[in-house]
């Protein structure tokens, strides 16, 4: 009896379908906080101000401020399914050429979503740059998506900033298929799959790490 009522319990966790708050007894005394790693600026392990359970797992938070914003869409927290099929992907780059599942074939392709008025976008460019500089001729694509809302805005920001690597305007919302809700956001592509991807600011090593153990052989 004992076992079956444990069974449902666990059932019951993993089924759960709305966060429950932790209470303030039961945080850890360290933990990391799920938002930060989201956004690529974890601290480590740390106090944490507030936790939740959801689906059978914990998530906890430095700031307690963090959970409206988990609360209103706890799935773009989960652990992404890794390796997955890609999304549909069909934009044309500056220079007119297009970018699709077909146009990967063969190679290692890093996706950017990015904006004209994300500082943390912006900031990531000059890791790029290294990272297209190094790996460009050993099969390594770099592919800048702009996900501006106004083409003006970018058509300007491209009159000042010059790309090494292929540059995208996100006309049709690929973004919103990919499942980006903040940015900058970056994909790694091989084979036509997710095979990596990250939220905010990374660094160079993170990123070049990652490049270099799966570039094409």
């Amino acid at each position: 009896m004992n076992t079956l009522l444990t069974f449902f319990a666990v059932l019951i966790n993993f089924t759960q379908e709305k966060p429950v708050d932790i209470k303030k007894k039961d945080l850890p005394k360290e933990a990391e906080c799920v938002s930060c790693v989201l956004f690529g600026e974890s601290h480590g392990l740390e106090k944490p101000a507030a936790g939740v359970m959801y689906k059978g797992k914990a998530y906890y938070f430095c700031n307690s401020k963090e959970i409206a914003a988990f609360m209103k869409d706890p799935e773009a927290f989960l652990p992404p399914v890794l390796p997955r099929p890609m999304s549909e992907f069909n934009l044309v780059d500056t220079d007119g050429k297009p970018w699709d599942a077909e146009a990967m074939n063969g190679k290692l392709v890093m996706v950017d979503f990015w904006a004209t008025w994300c500082g943390p976008c912006k900031a990531m460019f000059p890791i790029f740059d290294k990272l297209y500089e190094k790996y460009a001729d050993k099969g390594y694509v770099l592919l800048s998506v702009s996900v501006d809302e106004k083409k003006d805005a970018f058509d300007k920001f491209l009159k000042s900033h010059k790309f090494p690597n292929p540059v995208l305007y996100d006309t049709t919302g690929i973004y919103g298929k990919w499942g980006v809700r903040s940015i900058p956001a970056t994909f790694l592509i091989k084979g036509g799959k997710v095979i990596a991807q990250w939220t905010g600011k990374q660094t160079l090593k993170t990123l070049a790490d990652a490049v270099e153990s799966n570039l094409p052989k």
